[in-house]
């Protein structure tokens, strides 16, 4: 399957530009609309996804695409030695910073600006790996997966969290209506940019999810790898061991 690429401008630069672009422009509305678009839920997927991290007692964890740190947060709750959040957006950033702070938690969880595609962490360093709505940013899907592996220690576990469009009627058919309509218009009315919740939907559409994804995981030498679809299929949960 020939990857689509789909970007958040009609505008010159590549993918990784204008993602780190759309993520500084709403990073001050993000946490905001990502629970208030999921209706709550993406805090229950990020705690199913470290339920299954849990089987592994990991000791160091990195949290790609972090954000504004809500994965490596619920991820402090399995007590390792180390979580380090990486990102492309400064402005997503400094907001997860803050938050760690307030939760006295800076001494666990680094914050560090970092590319997926070539991360700054020597071979087999990882015991767990988590990517929470951030793979589908990715300009090189091929390139960032064998990132992961890359770090990621034999016998560790990836856990990734992306939407999906459910396949079932009438799921299927109130999902687009939602995902389609009704959130990039509440998008709009929250955020400064129009663009990044137009850029959504697209960007789910154009992403391999179920089996297409685990195939192209599996192509990258991950092993044992599981899809877990989750709310009627909205959300998917995707394991992935070295």
């Amino acid at each position: 399957m020939s990857e689509m690429i789909v970007k958040p401008y009609n505008e010159q630069g590549s993918k990784k530009e204008q993602v780190e672009k759309m993520f500084d422009n709403i990073s001050h509305k993000y946490d905001f609309l990502n629970h208030f678009l999921s209706l709550g839920m993406d805090i229950l997927w990020r705690r199913k996804a470290v339920s299954y991290i849990r089987k592994i007692q990991p000791k160091i964890i990195i949290d790609i695409a972090t954000g504004t740190g809500d994965f490596a947060i619920e991820s402090a709750k399995l007590k390792p030695d180390k979580i380090i959040g990486i990102d492309i957006s400064d402005g997503m950033l400094q907001i997860g910073k803050q938050k760690i702070q307030n939760k006295k938690l800076e001494n666990l969880i680094s914050m560090q600006k970092g590319d997926s595609e070539n991360l700054p962490f020597p071979e087999n360093y990882a015991d767990a790996i988590t990517v929470g709505f951030g793979v589908r940013n990715f300009e090189n899907l091929n390139k960032g997966l064998s990132e992961i592996y890359r770090i990621l220690k034999p016998g560790g576990i990836v856990a990734i969290l992306e939407p999906a469009i459910p396949k079932q009627f009438p799921m299927k058919q109130l999902f687009n209506l939602y995902f389609k309509k009704i959130l990039p218009t509440i998008g709009k009315w929250f955020s400064k940019d129009h663009s990044a919740y137009e850029y959504l939907p697209k960007s789910v559409e154009a992403f391999p999810n179920g089996n297409d994804f685990l195939n192209i995981c599996k192509k990258n030498h991950f092993i044992n790898t599981k899809w877990i679809p989750l709310t009627f299929g909205i959300c998917s949960l995707y394991l992935l061991r070295k």
